[in-house]
């Protein structure tokens, strides 16, 4: 139990100093252009690392989840709402997932 106290201890350090030294050693604004790109779009990169895997892992079949997104990034790249986007996806899950995949 004791080992439990140590390694929650190293977690917190680690996770405050994560989060502290970039507040306590970058005062002035960042003017690098590649620095500002990386870090504008480490947000929207999280997001697809901890979404992907569960698009394709949520249904039955890993092929229904991945012709699901699929058709969720055609039917978006034309322009259809949310709605739409995730009830199509949503169709075709069923429709692989009751007659395709057994």
């Amino acid at each position: 139990m004791r080992n439990a106290y140590i390694y929650i201890a190293v977690m917190a350090v680690v996770s405050f100093l994560i989060r502290v030294l970039p507040l306590t050693l970058i005062r002035q604004k960042i003017k690098n252009r590649f620095i500002n790109s990386f870090l504008y779009y480490v947000p929207y990169v999280t997001l697809a690392v901890m979404t992907f895997p569960a698009i394709l892992h949520a249904t039955g079949s890993i092929w229904s989840g991945a012709a699901a997104m699929a058709v969720g990034i055609v039917v978006a790249w034309f322009g259809f709402d949310l709605f739409k986007t995730a009830l199509s996806c949503c169709a075709v899950v069923f429709i692989l997932e009751l007659f395709l995949v057994r």
